[in-house]
């Protein structure tokens, strides 16, 4: 069979043109919602009287038949067929005839492929957002378990304050909330039909935008035709926020790469998502963890690819538009492959609580709480910053933490100070003096985690 739009042309495409320039190996994935879309159209088509109901009966029966062989892989695709759009309609010329070709009408590939990437993406951003929430609600239940576990918390990989590890979660619960929110956004901007818009300049045939719009659940309908088809800042969206979540997934795997070295042993992850060596027996790697943080390069790559094949398009439609199919695509599988496996990872993880308590003593990080301390006695900041900097000094020359200093040692720092207030700087006392709104205190780790559960149970009202 000739090529559907071969009418212009005296020869037909080499062999290997026609390879290079076919995308049937990879949006065949799309059928479903290119017949979906197809029967939308149809009973448009019929709707407006510019095809009659009969036609419109017949080639919904045609494209169903079509969509049952793809499902039971009875379908060998051709990359003489170009795209998913034009094996369908082949192949719905071969099953009900010259009826077939009415289909295309008040219609082009480059709506029908907009539309067709729309509809897998308002699936997959659900999907994503799902997912999401899943992980999010992991990171509440391991806060709200570990709401009192204290542990030094860093700057500059150096330990700075002791916070607790629900602190240390719900931290991780901000940003996963913000990609929640990002995705909800860009969903609504997503949700525009772009069927009718033809090839550029919209069509002088009756249609009703608005019909299509409702057969296939969109809440909008793009505006301008011209940008509808050459529009692909819905895909660009989901890429950039994919790679910021994945920027987050691959921060938090690389502190359980970290944590969970012998050198630190905060943590010890569960032996499902490691592997062995196959030299070392006694080795325990963290692969899952390092597959994570670096599967994100992949996720960057596909932006900068799309971006770059965006960069200096005219408008309206071109060809390296093709080109963001393979980079979405390898995109949405790797997030949410990324994102379900490190809540199962999490789930199972758990913190070696001896190690991290012990870890605690190391470091002064009570020191802030101390200076702390000597402002609500009435001493300038600056000036107790210094007060405590000469008392961490002291103690490192004399092999003693702040709190194991007596009356003979604050005499020696020449600092008024009763010797009995040394108890107030005890880890625990440190952490539950934190009540400021947003701190590590566990009174405001329990509304965080409130504020946090009240978001989810939201967000899933939402996706109803």
């Amino acid at each position: 069979m000739k090529n559907l739009w071969s009418g212009r042309f005296t020869k037909g495409m080499d062999k290997f043109v026609e390879k290079y320039n076919a995308s049937i190996e990879f949006d065949k994935i799309l059928y479903e919602y290119d017949i979906d879309g197809s029967i939308a159209h149809v009973t448009m088509l019929a709707n407006q009287n510019i095809v009659i109901d009969e036609e419109k009966d017949l080639i919904i029966k045609g494209l169903e038949k079509i969509k049952e062989r793809m499902n039971n892989n009875e379908i060998e695709f051709n990359t003489a067929d170009e795209d998913i759009h034009m094996t369908v309609e082949k192949l719905l010329i071969k099953e009900i005839g010259d009826v077939g070709k009415k289909l295309h009408t008040a219609r082009s590939r480059n709506d029908q492929n907009v539309l067709d990437e729309k509809l897998y993406l308002k699936d997959k951003t659900l999907e994503t957002i799902g997912n999401l929430i899943d992980l999010a609600e992991v990171l509440l239940k391991k806060a709200d378990e570990e709401i009192e576990t204290i542990m030094p918390g860093f700057t500059h990989l150096q330990h700075a304050q002791p916070v607790t590890a629900g602190f240390y979660y719900m931290a991780y619960f901000q940003k996963f909330r913000r990609d929640i929110e990002r995705y909800v956004s860009s969903f609504e901007r997503l949700d525009y039909n772009p069927l009718g818009a033809c090839a550029l300049a919209g069509t002088t045939l009756p249609i009703d935008r608005h019909i299509t719009k409702e057969l296939l659940g969109f809440a909008n309908v793009t505006e301008n035709a011209m940008d509808t088809v050459s529009d692909r800042d819905f895909i660009l969206e989901y890429i950039f926020n994919a790679s910021l979540c994945m920027t987050h997934l691959s921060r938090f795997a690389e502190e359980f790469i970290i944590q969970n070295s012998q050198e630190y042993a905060f943590i010890d992850i569960d032996d499902s998502f490691c592997t062995g060596s196959s030299i070392m027996p006694q080795k325990k790697n963290p692969d899952i963890a390092e597959l994570v943080r670096g599967k994100s390069g992949r996720v960057y790559g596909s932006l900068i690819t799309l971006l770059t094949v965006m960069k200096g398009t005219p408008l309206s439609f071109n060809k390296d538009f093709q080109e963001d199919k393979e980079a979405l695509f390898d995109c949405v599988n790797t997030l949410n492959a990324s994102i379900y496996i490190f809540a199962r990872m999490l789930e199972k993880t758990k913190i070696n609580k001896e190690n991290v308590a012990n870890q605690l003593k190391k470091g002064f990080i009570n020191s802030t709480d101390i200076a702390e301390y000597f402002v609500q006695k009435g001493m300038p900041f600056r000036e107790a910053h210094e007060v405590v900097g000469n008392m961490v000094k002291y103690c490192e020359i004399n092999n003693k933490n702040v709190e194991e200093l007596n009356e003979k040692d604050i005499k020696a720092l020449g600092i008024v100070m009763d010797v009995k207030d040394i108890k107030l700087f005890e880890y625990s006392k440190c952490v539950e003096n934190r009540k400021s709104f947003g701190g590590t205190s566990p009174i405001d780790v329990r509304r965080q985690i409130d504020v946090g559960i009240n978001f989810i149970n939201n967000s899933k009202k939402g996706m109803r």
